[in-house]
């Protein structure tokens, strides 16, 4: 692991990316945060009620680092509600089929793959859509001159973009078993699964994925369109 680090600040040093110190910083965050993560699911795995508790405190750290990426953290609540209506369903429909055991040890790494996948849909989508806003302000403002609300213009800006949040999760589905053999796989087989069994855990979770990304950014449009999620400068940009 130390010898992987070092890669990385060496190929930031030599190719002059200045990302040494933020590259060493992460990785010793990494070391501290998942000790100490350790320790807590052994205790959260034990009970159901720990395991939820952990759980949500998966899904607030998502919505805090979502927000401050997307540069509108005065506007949590509405990342909170974007990827909690994509997360419900998708978490209802995987354990009230019983595909999965609704129990401590079952419900936190699907909950946190889940949770981690609407969190980077958000991302994406927030960052992309808010850079089109910003750089095609004329494409706005000529929406509202023939007559289009607010709300409209803003869609004629962002809808194309807005597909770009889930391209990674589509390719990683259209690729899985060619490119990677991803987390749930490989631990299904490390825990004594079948290949068929792995591979029938694995689709689950990119589907839930699918179903999780989709959703949350169908609501996050809503709500950007609509000016209740917006960076502080967009707000102020695009009154009608």
């Amino acid at each position: 692991m130390v010898v992987l680090v070092a890669l990385a600040i060496t190929a930031s040093l030599i190719g002059r990316l200045r990302q040494q110190k933020a590259i060493g910083l992460a990785a010793g965050r990494a070391v501290l945060q998942l000790a100490v993560v350790s320790l807590i699911i052994t205790a959260a795995l034990s009970h159901l009620v720990w395991s939820a508790v952990f759980a949500l405190f998966m899904y607030s750290v998502a919505v805090f680092t979502s927000s401050r990426r997307i540069g509108a953290g005065r506007c949590w609540p509405w990342v909170a509600i974007s990827m909690l209506v994509g997360l419900l369903p998708t978490l209802a429909v995987i354990f009230a089929s019983r595909a999965v055991p609704f129990n401590g040890p079952s419900l936190v790494p699907v909950a946190g793959i889940i949770i981690g996948g609407t969190m980077t849909a958000t991302t994406l989508a927030g960052r992309r859509v808010f850079a089109a806003l910003r750089e095609e302000h004329g494409s706005y403002e000529a929406g509202l001159s023939i007559g289009l609300t607010r709300a409209e213009s803003i869609s004629e800006v962002i809808r194309r973009r807005l597909p770009e949040a889930l391209v990674p999760g589509q390719d990683q589905t259209r690729t899985v078993g060619l490119v990677t053999l991803p987390g749930a796989f490989i631990g299904v087989l490390l825990g004594g699964g079948s290949p068929v069994q792995a591979g029938a855990a694995q689709l689950l979770v990119l589907f839930g994925l699918l179903s999780a990304q989709t959703i949350t950014v169908v609501v996050a449009h809503l709500f950007i369109r609509s000016g209740r999620l917006l960076p502080k400068d967009l707000i102020t940009a695009l009154q009608p």
